[in-house]
Protein backbone atom coordinates (compact mmCIF):
# COMPACT_ATOMS: atom_id res chain seq x y z
CA UNK A 1 0.00 0.00 0.00
CA UNK A 2 1.47 3.09 -0.65
CA UNK A 3 1.74 5.97 2.04
CA UNK A 4 -1.36 7.67 1.55
CA UNK A 5 -2.87 4.86 1.38
CA UNK A 6 -4.26 5.22 5.26
CA UNK A 7 -5.40 9.00 4.70
CA UNK A 8 -7.24 8.77 1.74
CA UNK A 9 -9.11 5.57 3.17
CA UNK A 10 -10.04 7.20 6.29
CA UNK A 11 -11.09 9.98 4.14
CA UNK A 12 -13.39 7.96 1.81
CA UNK A 13 -15.14 6.14 4.80
CA UNK A 14 -15.73 9.54 6.49
CA UNK A 15 -17.33 10.65 2.69
CA UNK A 16 -20.38 8.10 3.63
CA UNK A 17 -20.43 9.74 7.30
CA UNK A 18 -20.53 13.71 6.34
CA UNK A 19 -23.71 12.13 3.51
CA UNK A 20 -25.27 10.81 6.56
CA UNK A 21 -25.01 14.58 8.22
CA UNK A 22 -22.69 13.29 11.04
CA UNK A 23 -20.26 16.21 11.88
CA UNK A 24 -16.75 14.42 13.75
CA UNK A 25 -16.88 11.88 10.79
CA UNK A 26 -13.45 11.90 10.57
CA UNK A 27 -12.75 11.49 14.06
CA UNK A 28 -15.01 8.46 13.80
CA UNK A 29 -13.57 6.48 11.46
CA UNK A 30 -10.37 6.89 13.38
CA UNK A 31 -12.03 5.68 16.05
CA UNK A 32 -13.52 2.62 13.85
CA UNK A 33 -10.36 2.05 12.88
CA UNK A 34 -8.73 1.71 16.27
CA UNK A 35 -11.60 -0.65 17.63
CA UNK A 36 -10.94 -3.19 14.74
CA UNK A 37 -7.13 -2.98 14.24
CA UNK A 38 -7.08 -2.76 18.31
CA UNK A 39 -4.13 0.06 18.31
CA UNK A 40 -4.23 3.70 19.64
CA UNK A 41 -4.32 6.77 17.49
CA UNK A 42 -0.80 6.52 17.09
CA UNK A 43 -0.19 3.65 16.40
CA UNK A 44 -3.03 3.92 13.85
CA UNK A 45 -1.32 6.32 11.51
CA UNK A 46 2.41 4.97 12.50
CA UNK A 47 1.09 1.40 11.37
CA UNK A 48 -2.05 0.96 10.26
CA UNK A 49 -1.31 0.89 6.52
CA UNK A 50 0.52 -2.23 6.87
CA UNK A 51 -2.69 -3.56 9.15
CA UNK A 52 -5.90 -3.14 7.21
CA UNK A 53 -6.31 -6.24 5.25
CA UNK A 54 -9.42 -7.64 3.59
CA UNK A 55 -10.86 -8.68 6.59
CA UNK A 56 -10.42 -5.89 8.62
CA UNK A 57 -11.90 -3.61 6.03
CA UNK A 58 -14.54 -5.52 5.28
CA UNK A 59 -15.77 -5.48 9.32
CA UNK A 60 -14.93 -1.73 9.25
CA UNK A 61 -17.32 -1.08 5.85
CA UNK A 62 -20.08 -3.13 8.26
CA UNK A 63 -19.68 -0.67 10.87
CA UNK A 64 -19.59 2.35 8.80
CA UNK A 65 -22.68 1.44 7.25
CA UNK A 66 -24.54 1.01 10.43
CA UNK A 67 -23.39 4.27 11.48
CA UNK A 68 -24.52 6.02 8.95
CA UNK A 69 -27.67 5.11 9.10
CA UNK A 70 -27.75 7.21 12.81
CA UNK A 71 -27.30 4.57 15.56
CA UNK A 72 -24.65 5.15 17.69
CA UNK A 73 -21.36 4.73 17.12
CA UNK A 74 -21.43 3.64 21.04
CA UNK A 75 -23.69 1.01 20.83
CA UNK A 76 -22.27 -0.34 17.62
CA UNK A 77 -18.76 -0.86 18.56
CA UNK A 78 -20.18 -1.98 22.66
CA UNK A 79 -17.90 0.90 23.93
CA UNK A 80 -17.27 4.58 25.34
CA UNK A 81 -14.47 6.12 26.57
CA UNK A 82 -15.56 8.24 29.81
CA UNK A 83 -12.81 10.14 31.65
CA UNK A 84 -10.26 8.63 30.53
CA UNK A 85 -11.47 4.97 30.60
CA UNK A 86 -13.36 3.04 27.94
CA UNK A 87 -16.78 1.69 29.82
CA UNK A 88 -19.38 -1.09 27.61
CA UNK A 89 -22.33 -0.09 26.72
CA UNK A 90 -25.24 -0.90 25.30
CA UNK A 91 -28.78 -0.11 24.46
CA UNK A 92 -29.83 -0.71 28.27
CA UNK A 93 -27.98 2.31 29.13
CA UNK A 94 -27.21 6.14 27.86
CA UNK A 95 -24.38 6.94 26.02
CA UNK A 96 -22.66 8.89 28.45
CA UNK A 97 -21.85 12.74 27.55
CA UNK A 98 -19.22 15.06 28.88
CA UNK A 99 -22.02 17.04 30.27
CA UNK A 100 -21.52 14.01 33.00
CA UNK A 101 -17.61 14.27 33.06
CA UNK A 102 -18.86 17.78 34.62
CA UNK A 103 -20.71 16.17 36.83
CA UNK A 104 -17.63 13.74 38.30
CA UNK A 105 -15.06 16.54 38.23
CA UNK A 106 -17.73 19.09 40.88
CA UNK A 107 -17.77 15.38 42.66
CA UNK A 108 -14.10 14.96 43.13
CA UNK A 109 -13.61 18.41 44.20
CA UNK A 110 -15.85 18.36 46.80
CA UNK A 111 -14.38 14.99 48.04
CA UNK A 112 -10.90 15.85 47.81
CA UNK A 113 -11.46 18.82 49.63
CA UNK A 114 -13.25 17.00 52.93
CA UNK A 115 -11.76 14.95 55.07
CA UNK A 116 -14.84 12.13 55.50
CA UNK A 117 -13.92 9.54 57.72
CA UNK A 118 -15.18 7.18 55.64
CA UNK A 119 -16.57 8.41 52.70
CA UNK A 120 -20.12 6.90 51.27
CA UNK A 121 -21.49 7.94 47.95
CA UNK A 122 -24.67 7.09 46.20
CA UNK A 123 -25.09 7.63 42.53
CA UNK A 124 -28.93 7.21 41.73
CA UNK A 125 -29.84 6.04 38.56
CA UNK A 126 -26.62 4.54 37.94
CA UNK A 127 -26.85 3.60 34.49
CA UNK A 128 -23.91 2.32 32.62
CA UNK A 129 -22.02 2.81 35.99
CA UNK A 130 -19.87 5.53 34.60
CA UNK A 131 -20.33 7.84 37.68
CA UNK A 132 -19.63 5.28 40.47
CA UNK A 133 -17.09 3.39 38.44
CA UNK A 134 -15.22 6.93 37.77
CA UNK A 135 -15.46 7.46 41.55
CA UNK A 136 -14.72 4.41 42.93
CA UNK A 137 -11.61 4.64 40.43
CA UNK A 138 -10.27 7.60 41.63
CA UNK A 139 -10.99 7.57 45.08
CA UNK A 140 -8.97 5.46 47.41
CA UNK A 141 -11.06 5.14 50.16
CA UNK A 142 -14.72 5.11 49.45
CA UNK A 143 -18.26 2.92 49.60
CA UNK A 144 -20.63 3.69 46.89
CA UNK A 145 -24.08 2.59 46.31
CA UNK A 146 -25.55 3.01 42.82
CA UNK A 147 -29.35 2.52 42.68
CA UNK A 148 -31.01 1.81 39.17
CA UNK A 149 -34.59 0.75 38.34
CA UNK A 150 -33.57 -1.00 35.05
CA UNK A 151 -32.06 -4.64 35.77
CA UNK A 152 -30.56 -4.69 32.49
CA UNK A 153 -28.58 -1.35 33.06
CA UNK A 154 -27.33 -2.94 36.39
CA UNK A 155 -25.98 -6.18 34.92
CA UNK A 156 -24.11 -2.73 32.43
CA UNK A 157 -22.96 -1.21 34.83
CA UNK A 158 -21.62 -3.92 37.43
CA UNK A 159 -19.49 -5.14 33.98
CA UNK A 160 -17.81 -2.32 33.86
CA UNK A 161 -16.87 -2.28 37.87
CA UNK A 162 -15.89 -5.43 37.26
CA UNK A 163 -13.76 -4.64 34.32
CA UNK A 164 -12.04 -1.77 35.69
CA UNK A 165 -11.02 -3.44 39.21
CA UNK A 166 -13.25 -1.85 41.51
CA UNK A 167 -16.49 -3.92 42.12
CA UNK A 168 -15.63 -4.01 46.02
CA UNK A 169 -16.33 -0.48 46.36
CA UNK A 170 -19.50 -0.18 44.95
CA UNK A 171 -22.81 -1.79 46.30
CA UNK A 172 -25.60 -2.01 43.17
CA UNK A 173 -28.99 -2.23 44.18
CA UNK A 174 -31.97 -2.66 42.14
CA UNK A 175 -34.37 0.48 43.33
CA UNK A 176 -36.79 2.52 41.73
CA UNK A 177 -35.34 6.07 43.12
CA UNK A 178 -34.56 5.53 46.80
CA UNK A 179 -36.67 2.31 47.52
CA UNK A 180 -33.69 -0.26 48.07
CA UNK A 181 -31.97 2.23 50.63
CA UNK A 182 -32.76 1.76 54.32
CA UNK A 183 -34.32 4.80 56.81
CA UNK A 184 -31.20 5.02 58.89
CA UNK A 185 -28.71 5.07 55.73
CA UNK A 186 -27.02 8.54 55.28
CA UNK A 187 -24.36 9.44 52.48
CA UNK A 188 -21.52 12.30 51.87
CA UNK A 189 -22.58 12.72 48.44
CA UNK A 190 -25.81 12.32 46.24
CA UNK A 191 -25.27 12.46 42.79
CA UNK A 192 -27.86 11.96 40.14
CA UNK A 193 -27.63 12.19 36.23
CA UNK A 194 -31.49 12.22 36.27
CA UNK A 195 -34.15 12.12 33.04
CA UNK A 196 -35.00 15.59 32.47
CA UNK A 197 -35.98 15.76 28.67
CA UNK A 198 -39.72 17.61 28.38
CA UNK A 199 -41.79 15.02 26.62
CA UNK A 200 -43.03 17.50 24.08
CA UNK A 201 -39.34 17.92 23.12
CA UNK A 202 -38.58 13.52 22.51
CA UNK A 203 -39.24 13.53 19.08
CA UNK A 204 -37.04 16.51 18.26
CA UNK A 205 -34.34 14.67 19.25
CA UNK A 206 -31.12 13.68 16.84
CA UNK A 207 -31.59 10.08 15.94
CA UNK A 208 -28.67 9.38 18.29
CA UNK A 209 -29.87 9.96 21.23
CA UNK A 210 -33.72 8.75 20.41
CA UNK A 211 -31.70 5.54 20.79
CA UNK A 212 -30.85 5.76 24.33
CA UNK A 213 -33.36 4.35 26.87
CA UNK A 214 -36.38 6.83 26.67
CA UNK A 215 -36.80 5.69 30.50
CA UNK A 216 -33.44 7.55 31.04
CA UNK A 217 -34.28 10.88 29.24
CA UNK A 218 -37.76 12.00 29.68
CA UNK A 219 -39.44 13.39 32.87
CA UNK A 220 -42.85 14.53 32.35
CA UNK A 221 -44.14 17.68 30.81
CA UNK A 222 -41.89 20.09 32.21
CA UNK A 223 -38.74 17.61 32.61
CA UNK A 224 -38.70 18.18 36.40
CA UNK A 225 -40.67 15.07 37.71
CA UNK A 226 -37.50 12.99 38.60
CA UNK A 227 -35.79 15.71 39.94
CA UNK A 228 -38.88 16.73 42.39
CA UNK A 229 -38.25 13.71 43.78
CA UNK A 230 -34.48 13.76 44.07
CA UNK A 231 -35.23 17.53 45.69
CA UNK A 232 -37.73 16.20 47.79
CA UNK A 233 -36.10 12.76 48.93
CA UNK A 234 -32.30 13.08 49.04
CA UNK A 235 -32.05 15.14 52.10
CA UNK A 236 -33.47 12.38 54.15
CA UNK A 237 -30.45 10.28 53.09
CA UNK A 238 -27.56 13.09 53.87
CA UNK A 239 -24.88 13.21 56.26
CA UNK A 240 -24.66 16.79 58.09
CA UNK A 241 -22.07 18.76 55.43
CA UNK A 242 -22.76 16.45 52.95
CA UNK A 243 -23.88 17.83 49.06
CA UNK A 244 -26.33 16.71 46.64
CA UNK A 245 -25.21 17.71 42.74
CA UNK A 246 -27.36 16.46 39.48
CA UNK A 247 -27.65 17.34 35.94
CA UNK A 248 -30.55 19.47 34.86
CA UNK A 249 -31.50 20.31 31.31
CA UNK A 250 -31.12 23.72 29.51
CA UNK A 251 -33.23 26.51 30.73
CA UNK A 252 -34.00 24.76 34.12
CA UNK A 253 -32.00 26.75 36.56
CA UNK A 254 -35.00 28.96 37.69
CA UNK A 255 -37.14 26.03 37.94
CA UNK A 256 -34.80 23.86 40.12
CA UNK A 257 -33.76 26.56 42.43
CA UNK A 258 -37.55 27.47 42.56
CA UNK A 259 -38.23 23.93 44.03
CA UNK A 260 -35.29 24.29 46.75
CA UNK A 261 -36.07 27.93 47.34
CA UNK A 262 -39.28 26.59 49.34
CA UNK A 263 -37.46 23.63 51.53
CA UNK A 264 -36.10 25.20 54.54
CA UNK A 265 -33.81 21.83 54.65
CA UNK A 266 -31.55 23.75 51.69
CA UNK A 267 -28.80 26.16 52.63
CA UNK A 268 -27.60 26.99 49.67
CA UNK A 269 -27.77 26.41 45.71
CA UNK A 270 -25.14 26.73 43.14
CA UNK A 271 -25.70 26.11 39.47
CA UNK A 272 -22.07 25.36 37.39
CA UNK A 273 -21.73 25.66 33.60
CA UNK A 274 -20.90 22.79 31.24
CA UNK A 275 -18.73 23.42 28.36
CA UNK A 276 -21.23 24.94 26.13
CA UNK A 277 -21.72 28.17 29.10
CA UNK A 278 -25.16 25.63 29.87
CA UNK A 279 -25.90 25.99 33.22
CA UNK A 280 -25.87 22.03 33.77
CA UNK A 281 -24.95 20.92 37.23
CA UNK A 282 -26.93 21.70 40.88
CA UNK A 283 -25.05 21.59 44.08
CA UNK A 284 -27.36 21.68 47.30
CA UNK A 285 -26.86 21.70 50.82
CA UNK A 286 -28.88 21.15 53.89
CA UNK A 287 -26.82 22.66 56.41
CA UNK A 288 -23.52 21.86 57.90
Amino acid sequence: MTPDFLPRFIADKASVLEVAGIESAKAEIEWILCHVLDVDRLHLYLHGSQLLDDESIKRIDQIVNRRATRYPLQYILEESWFYGRKFFVSPAVMVPTPETEGLCEAALGFMRSHEFEAPWIMDLGTGSGVIAVTLASELQEVDIVALDKSPEALNVAMKNASDLGVSRKIDFRQSDFFAALDSDERFDLILSNPPYIREVDYEDLPPEVKADPKLAMTAGDDGLDAIRVIVRDAPNFLNPGGRIMFEIGMGQSEQVAALTADDPRYRSFTCLKDLNDIDRIVILSCGE
